[in-house]
């Protein structure tokens, strides 16, 4: 998955765009790890009951630049993109999807467009 300036997740209505207001503590902040290459990643699980046996995943990751990120559900594993806004069937994962996303573009990290 290749860095870009907007991501629409699968089976969303909505796209998402980095904030120009972005900064590199706010993502620290908001539980991002930097790794060697400057890139901050993040993973959260979606299950709101239990974080440690999740059956979907947000997966993050911003360029060390901050000028582009890419942005995904994925299965418990992290190694399947996952639609889980597919026939209404995870409202619980769709519910902590948009709580997190929601923080995050009250924190100026992200902007729908």
């Amino acid at each position: 998955m290749a860095y870009t300036t907007t991501v629409k997740l699968a089976g969303d209505t909505k796209t998402y765009q980095l904030s120009s207001a972005i900064k590199k503590y706010t993502l620290m902040d908001l539980g991002f790890a930097k790794g060697k290459s400057g890139v901050f990643t993040f993973e959260r699980s979606l299950d709101p009951n239990t974080p440690y046996q999740a059956a979907f995943k947000l997966k993050m990751a911003v360029n060390a630049d901050l000028t582009a990120f890419k942005m995904a559900t994925v299965t418990g594993n992290g190694l399947q993109r996952a639609d889980i806004f597919k026939n209404d069937a995870h409202p619980e994962a769709v519910e902590q999807l948009r709580f997190l996303l929601t923080s995050f573009i009250d924190r100026d990290l992200l902007v729908e467009v």
